[in-house]
């Protein structure tokens, strides 16, 4: 999903928004790729510790053993001379959510697809009644009223 750079500058900017630990880092990421990208633990740490040894971020004071990081002057002032692309990496972020979510749609294609398909291998041959071709697009106008309603 990033490059090492890249996975920096996010982390760096999610923990400038708040003060944060390795876990809240993890779930704001998949929050922001709506569930699409989770990253790991084990790329997480190390770059939390390298965060920490530029001088970009520094342990805060915080109850239970989870460490908690909030951003240095260097690691704002670093934002600062990175903004394009930063936003640029955040909009990568959710614009990926934003597909996942029109993914998400498959069910209905794929209802959709069977719809056709049972409509076409029921009426393709011509023996339905003109009664039963009325019923079936009866049925189906009924379901496009009913969709429309949806709130």
């Amino acid at each position: 999903m990033f490059d090492g750079g890249e996975l920096r500058l996010v982390l760096l900017k999610l923990i400038a928004d708040e003060p944060r630990h390795g876990y809240d880092l993890i779930r704001a990421i998949e929050a922001l790729s709506g569930g699409a990208y989770v990253p790991s633990p084990g790329v997480i740490y190390p770059t939390i510790t390298l965060l920490d040894e530029m001088g970009f971020i520094e342990e805060q004071q915080s109850e239970g053993a989870k460490k908690r990081f909030a951003v240095t002057e260097a690691g704002q002032a670093h934002l600062s001379e990175h903004a394009d692309r930063v936003a640029a990496l955040l909009a990568r972020l959710q614009a990926l959510g934003e597909h996942r979510q029109r993914a998400d749609a498959a069910p209905i294609r794929r209802a959709m697809s069977g719809l056709k398909m049972a409509v076409m291998e029921r009426f393709g041959g011509g023996d339905a009644s003109q009664e039963m071709v009325h019923q079936v697009a009866a049925m189906i106008d009924d379901l496009a009223q009913k969709v429309e309603r949806l709130k």
